[in-house]
Formats: C-alpha cells, structure tokens, sequence
C-alpha cells in the first residue's frame, strides 16, 4: 500500500455502501479506514434508538449480515416481535432477536450517557472490527421526505410506505444545530483518499455533506475525492435511488450522479455498462473509469476495492 492509501475515509449508508466498506476493509490493514456512516436515518422505536444504517455497517463487517436482505442479522429469529404484536404494539419495522440486543445495549449506553461515536466504537470492538465505523455526529438529524401524501420521517417513507409516495423534497431536520464529531474531523483531515460510496446521494450521502463543516472540508482538501456510482444501467442495484433521482428532476444515470457531485468529486467509477458516458463525465474535469462495480460476492466487494485503490493512480 503506498502512502497515497495510508487513509482512506469512506462515506455511506445503506447496503451498497456497506459491501464497499467490506471491500475496503479486506485490502487495507487495520486502522486505515475510517467509514463515515448516514445517521439521519436514526430514529426512535418501542422506546429504543435503532440506527439501520450503522448497525448494516456493523452487521457487514464482522460478517454477521443478512446476505439476502443486505440489513439484519443472519439466521436471526423474530420472537420478540411476534409478541409485540401480539400486544397489538407496531410491527412495520421488523426487528431480529438478536438485532433488538444490539438497539438494547446501544440505549443502555447513551441513556447512561455515552455519546454516539463512543457507543459505536464499543459496539464495533465487541464485534471485532478492526476499523472506525463513525456515526456522521452525535447529535440528532432526522430525514424528511416531502411527498404528495404529506411529510414522512425516513422509516416511515422507507419502511412502511416502501418508498412508493412520489418525493417532492428531502430536507435534514435539527441539520444546523449538529457537528461533525471530533472523530470525524480528525479523519477528514487525516484522509489521504475521500471516497463516496455507492449509496443513495440524497438519502445516504446528503445528510453527512449537511452536517456543518463536512462539505465545506471536503471541498476544500488537497486529497483526491471519488465516488463510486449507484447508477448502472439507469438502474438503482437497491432501493431507491433511481426513483428519488427521476422524482427531483435528475438524470437517472452515472452521468447524472456525477454532475450532482461536481463541485467535490475528482473522479467516479461506473460500471462497464456505461462506459459510453465516461466521455460526457469527463467534460465536467471528472476522470471517469469503467470497472464491473456489482458487488453480490466477497470476491467481487475486494476485486472492487483493490481495483479502486489503483485507479487512484489515473486520477
């Protein structure tokens, strides 16, 4: 690994982010990765702080992760929900067994007083991950979605709706009154590689960018920036990242997430089968590279990873 790689920090939500994360964490030595995780998604249930899209990083890194869903625990079991429902209590956001001990034990820790990064760090040192999984802040940032059907907090659009109301607006509540925590700046600063993984830019990658100071770093940081696209052949892989990008007037394309990202990003990795774009991505001073960015193995998540490392060359 050349100094150039000595840091790479990584921001993402969901899924798709979580697998890169993988990747990443299976080429690089411990402690040269910093994941830099989406907590607008936060929010409170049947008394308890449940975080999706940290626990999907947690989850995925100590290879504990649902390999058809992506999120949840492998193999868990759902007993404890069956008995909230049998009480009549909500049942739409389906927690695991063993992934309601996780949320347990994460608002034991902050209702004693521990801030989110602290609790984090513990959980993932129990799980044995040997790199930082950073909450975005350790205050509270909740997603809006305005929709023709009124305005809906993230799990509610996400979750219970399936994300089928037709999105007007997305807007980050309580956004200015957050920081990035000292974790976070110190491995913004630190970073010698920024890579934006291939999550959804408005629901996953916007609400870091939101948290005062973040984009403002970014921007302005001598380091190379890429992202990986979560576009392939005008399709999403997961969720709803196409939708939401036809919804709010963009084009559903790699093209289109470049553009979006053009003021931060010094390259972006596309998949093969829109390698035709590259020629269009690079008028806007991006240096675009195709690469197979499908990531449904091991195998494909650290090809992808190495794969990325080195085209930091030509960037």
């Amino acid at each position: 690994m050349t100094t150039l790689h000595a840091h790479v920090v990584l921001l993402v939500g969901g899924v798709g982010g979580a697998k890169l994360a993988v990747g990443l964490a299976n080429v690089l030595p411990p402690g040269a990765l910093s994941i830099i995780v989406n907590t607008g998604d936060d929010f409170e249930h049947l008394g308890l702080h449940i975080s999706p899209d940290l626990d999907t990083v947690l989850y995925s890194l100590s290879d504990l992760a649902n390999p058809q869903t992506g999120w949840g625990i492998a193999n868990d079991t759902f007993h404890a929900m069956e008995m909230v429902g049998q009480y009549g209590g909500p049942t739409w956001f389906r927690l695991g067994d063993r992934d309601l001990a996780t949320s347990l034990a994460r608002t034991s820790m902050l209702r004693e007083g521990k801030s989110l990064t602290e609790v984090t760090r513990h959980l993932a040192t129990a799980l044995g991950i040997e790199h930082a999984v950073l909450p975005m802040t350790d205050q509270s940032v909740q997603t809006r979605i305005e929709t023709g059907d009124g305005c809906l907090a993230f799990q509610e659009y996400f979750v219970r709706e399936r994300w089928q109301p037709i999105a007007q607006s997305i807007r980050f509540e309580d956004v200015e009154n957050a920081r990035p925590s000292q974790a976070v700046q110190q491995a913004l600063g630190e970073a010698t590689l920024i890579i934006f993984g291939p999550s959804n830019p408005f629901l996953s990658i916007d609400p870091i960018l939101a948290i005062p100071g973040i984009r403002d770093t970014i921007a302005g940081s001598p380091v190379p920036c890429i992202a990986v696209s979560p576009i392939i052949g005008g399709q999403a892989v997961k969720g709803p990242a196409a939708k939401l990008m036809a919804e709010l007037g963009h084009d559903v394309s790699s093209l289109g997430i470049a553009t979006y990202y053009q003021d931060l990003l010094d390259g972006i990795i596309l998949d093969t089968v829109d390698v035709e774009m590259c020629e269009e991505i690079e008028k806007l001073h991006i240096r675009a590279i195709a690469r197979n960015i499908l990531m449904t193995t091991l195998v494909e998540k650290t090809e992808l990873a190495a794969s990325l490392l080195q085209c930091i060359e030509e960037i």
